[in-house]
């Protein structure tokens, strides 16, 4: 048997210039992290070699990798010829929450299909591999920083040029200032787990009339970055409000009543700044509060949150 274990991860500036229909015209870039919340995928051969049982949200037993329903296994296990295997996923946090759980799961499984087949590939190119499946092939309305961010692992800049490389600047911050920030980060679940397809269709058809809002938005996330670098999370809180103040220029539907009612609460009771995670719409509600402030919004606001840590590592086997 086989095991993978691949993070999900959680985007605090530049969210929307991954697109390619932004990067083609200008560079984009994210600064994100990944959480120790994981999905898990394992494999083992068939006890008859043939077919395939195929155990996720649904279950599927099929003869021919064609007739595989979950599209992203069935592109995976394609190119690079997986059959005869009894395939299993399970996952710390639900899909459609907004911590990049589809590039995920292609991620992980790209790392696992190469491990059962006993090759080596590098966190990079399991990135590339996840963002051609995604993408190109599958068509999906999705940027690049999720394939990236959950491979590599970490907090890092990612700068997506319009030549379609990726570049990759790892973010060191020291051990006393990686506490601060994770005490100060709360992650408070909203529901309404959703696909992202819907609002980045939307997001990619305005992507002309957004240019301008979108660089202002990869200028925070370099903001941030220069900010790391120099060990300092002064003005995080500050970074977080003005990117969600500018995502939800980008599309109608990246926010509801709903959502700014808590937001609005969040600031009312102490936060600096915040997200909604993902696409929009739903998920995972990211806000700062330091000096203790993380304690006041638990108490004021009673929502369900996620405790979670900062990763290093982004996919890996673990077995």
């Amino acid at each position: 048997m086989i095991i993978s274990q691949t993070p999900f991860r959680i985007s605090f500036a530049g969210g929307g210039s991954d697109l390619k229909e932004y990067y083609e015209r200008d560079y984009g870039a994210v600064i994100s992290t990944t959480i120790n919340k994981f999905v898990y995928l394992s494999m083992h051969p068939l006890f008859n070699k043939k077919g395939y049982f195929l155990k996720y949200s649904n279950n599927e037993i099929v003869e021919d990798v064609k007739d595989i329903r979950h599209e992203i296994i069935k592109e995976v296990f394609l190119k690079y010829n997986i059959s005869g295997v009894d395939f299993n996923s399970s996952s710390d946090v639900p899909s459609g929450t907004g911590l990049g759980s589809s590039s995920s799961f292609t991620s992980g499984i790209i790392n696992l299909c190469n491990a059962y087949r006993n090759t080596f590939i590098k966190r990079e190119d399991i990135a590339r591999e996840a963002c051609k499946i995604e993408i190109d092939k599958l068509k999906a309305p999705i940027g690049k920083q999720d394939q990236y961010a959950v491979s590599i692992g970490g907090i890092n800049f990612i700068q997506f040029n319009s030549d379609e490389s990726v570049s990759i600047e790892k973010i060191r911050l020291s051990e006393n200032k990686k506490q601060e920030l994770e005490s100060s980060l709360i992650l408070f679940y909203l529901g309404n787990t959703r696909g992202a397809s819907s609002v980045l269709h939307e997001q990619k058809k305005n992507t002309p009339n957004n240019v301008a809002t979108l660089k202002k938005m990869v200028i925070l996330a370099e903001n941030l970055r220069d900010e790391f670098k120099n060990d300092s999370i002064h003005n995080i809180g500050d970074i977080l409000h003005e990117s969600w103040m500018y995502k939800k220029e980008l599309s109608s539907n990246i926010t509801n009543g709903e959502i700014d009612y808590w937001y609005n609460e969040a600031l009312k009771h102490g936060a600096k700044g915040g997200k909604l995670l993902g696409a929009g719409n739903g998920g995972f509600l990211l806000l700062y509060a330091p000096d203790g402030g993380a304690d006041i919004l638990r108490a004021s606001l009673r929502l369900y949150e996620l405790k979670f840590k900062f990763e290093q590592d982004g996919t890996k086997i673990i077995y």
